[in-house]
């Protein structure tokens, strides 16, 4: 297939490119498709006329999200408007990629694709507007929610946001020996080469529709960084603290995991637990630096 993926150098965006490339790749950076340009949108997808639009691309800073809700809103919701309007004018299958921050986070149990979402942030409200967007235009989609990604393009392309959640702590904690960190907000921690090699599967299949795809098993954010520490051998203290007296500006779901059920009903097998991604995550950076 002919695939073009937007968001290419940011963390998915990188991992999609190694994992699909025995497909024709049109990786797009920000600079050369800004998705909230319906213009350019519909100049690049005629230009190219891939198979399949591979939507990674996404305002995903939380807390800055409340404070520019239109921006929010023009990447998160807008842009897959826009991919979506093209790709149904033009006969191409759309991969939105969205999040767990659509729910609110109030279930005892994972998320399964049927549940009803209630996003409690200016981001997940953002993204599920997308969602809405991309559904109600494009027949031909694949919407998948995930959670809490991390990948290898900080070293290898320089894009994204800065750090990833991995990647900040192991900094923090070399630097500090000393970290606090959210005991609350459970997820289920995604490594996007692992999310990638799904997604692979997944678009080779017209089982289109909503999809949600994390690696498997839970733990907190604080759980996660003593085993990010525990893994590096890093000797830092990692004290528990609530979201609450956290106070980011931003609300997150506390219990933010998706139930991967429905993706095993394809014969896909499911991915492995967050430790297992996360030890391979950290022995690949290594090799990296």
């Amino acid at each position: 297939m002919r695939l073009l993926i937007t968001g290419c150098r940011g963390q998915l965006g990188v991992d999609l490119q190694h994992t699909l490339n025995t497909h024709s790749l049109v990786p797009c950076s920000h600079e050369e498709l800004d998705i909230t340009d319906a213009d350019q949108v519909e100049t690049v997808l005629s230009a190219h006329r891939p198979d399949m639009v591979i939507n990674t691309a996404a305002y995903h800073k939380v807390d800055e999200c409340e404070s520019y809700p239109e921006k929010t809103f023009a990447v998160n919701a807008l842009g897959p408007r826009n991919l979506a309007l093209s790709c149904r004018g033009l006969g191409i299958t759309l991969v939105h990629v969205s999040t767990n921050f659509v729910f609110d986070g109030t279930a005892d149990n994972p998320y399964d694709e049927q549940d009803l979402p209630g996003p409690v942030n200016v981001y997940g409200t953002a993204k599920l507007a997308g969602e809405h967007l991309v559904r109600a235009l494009c027949p031909r989609h694949f919407l998948i929610r995930t959670a809490g990604l991390y990948g290898l393009s900080q070293q290898q392309s320089g894009g994204g946001k800065g750090y990833n959640f991995v990647d900040l702590m192991l900094k923090l904690g070399r630097e500090r020996g000393r970290v606090s960190v959210v005991c609350d907000q459970i997820l289920a921690p995604t490594y996007t080469a692992d999310l990638a090699e799904t997604l692979a599967r997944l678009i080779e299949t017209d089982a289109y529709g909503t999809w949600h795809i994390t690696n498997n098993g839970a733990c907190s954010y604080y759980d996660f960084t003593r085993t990010i520490y525990r893994i590096a051998g890093i000797d830092a203290v990692v004290e528990p603290v609530s979201t609450a007296a956290f106070g980011a500006k931003a609300r997150r779901p506390l219990y933010g995991v998706l139930d991967n059920k429905r993706i095993r009903t394809l014969g896909i097998k499911p991915l492995r637990t967050w430790e297992e991604g996360l030890k391979e995550y950290l022995h690949k950076r290594w090799a990296c630096a």
